[in-house]
């Protein structure tokens, strides 16, 4: 197996929306925002390259969208999803998997894109299958009004009508069950959550004898990791906290090293356990595993 890291790009959201309760006085020393209160993150991707497969884990914002979407977001940087596969001799056309940790716009925006005539989408990822699972899907294709600015049809279901769409095998169980699933690919086993957005899902991959944990919206960034750093963005704060708390916990024991999504200056960290409770203990880049 090899890992490779895609970036595509960076962007900027409400440094208040992505730190919740934590007071500004806290949070900026760590990410400092412009006049706008907007900080700058990152939409760093995973490449799983492994059994004749090449799996895309997430795939950034796109570039689809019209002007006034992007001015709210103000995407920047050198860094594109394509640019970033071709740095690895790949293509869009060599992708045989995309994983969807879930389908919010920066996660899943990269996945469609306009076609030839720019009357309709098409998949950027012509040979791949893209996955997902029911329940998401279902939460995300009927959004309620706290995400359906997040939830955008073009980037949705032009999925499930090329008929690339997959779910991935989940067990039964109530609204809220956290579910794992071993061996979806070799090596790649997935655990759902269920605070941020309803069954968003987190790869563990084993690779050199540690997993390598894609944090995706459950630890956007290294800051994160202390119980009260939840994001706004979360629809069930109080559930990421129930989350956090004993993954923390496992992350530490188990030598789990975190790669980060969002984190625009740190791609990796492992854990401690602290009298202050489960702290961060390095940082570095995946390159290093």
């Amino acid at each position: 197996m090899r890992l490779h890291v895609i970036e595509t790009g960076l962007f900027k959201l409400d440094g208040g929306a992505m730190f919740g309760v934590v007071p500004k006085t806290l949070w900026s020393r760590h990410h400092p925002p412009d006049d706008r209160n907007l900080c700058t993150w990152a939409m760093r991707c995973l490449l799983v390259e492994s059994d004749g497969r090449l799996v895309l884990i997430d795939n950034g914002l796109g570039d689809k969208q019209d002007a006034k979407f992007f001015g709210h977001y103000e995407p920047h940087g050198e860094a594109t999803l394509e640019g970033s596969l071709r740095k690895l001799g790949s293509g869009p056309d060599d992708i045989t998997d995309v994983f969807l940790t879930h389908l919010h716009f920066d996660h899943c925006g990269g996945s469609i894109r306009w076609n030839a005539k720019r009357d309709g989408f098409e998949p950027v990822f012509r040979n791949a299958t893209y996955w997902s699972n029911k329940a998401h899907w279902e939460w995300a294709t009927r959004p309620n009004a706290r995400e359906k600015a997040s939830f955008l049809k073009e980037n949705i279901l032009p999925i499930q009508e090329s008929g690339q769409l997959a779910f991935v095998p989940m067990p039964e169980g109530p609204v809220g069950t956290n579910h794992w699933v071993r061996d979806l690919f070799p090596g790649f086993d997935v655990w759902t959550v269920n605070g941020h957005t309803d069954a968003m899902m987190i790869p563990h991959i084993r690779y050199r004898d540690r997993t390598i944990v894609f944090m995706a919206d459950l630890l956007p960034s290294l800051h994160h990791v202390p119980l009260p750093w939840v994001m706004a963005y979360d629809t069930r704060p109080l559930l990421t906290l129930q989350e956090k708390a004993p993954f923390l916990e496992r992350a530490a024991d188990e030598r789990y090293v975190l790669f980060f999504e969002h984190d625009a200056a740190n791609e990796c960290a492992t854990l401690e356990r602290t009298e202050k409770g489960v702290r961060v203990q390095g940082t570095f880049p995946l390159a290093d595993v």
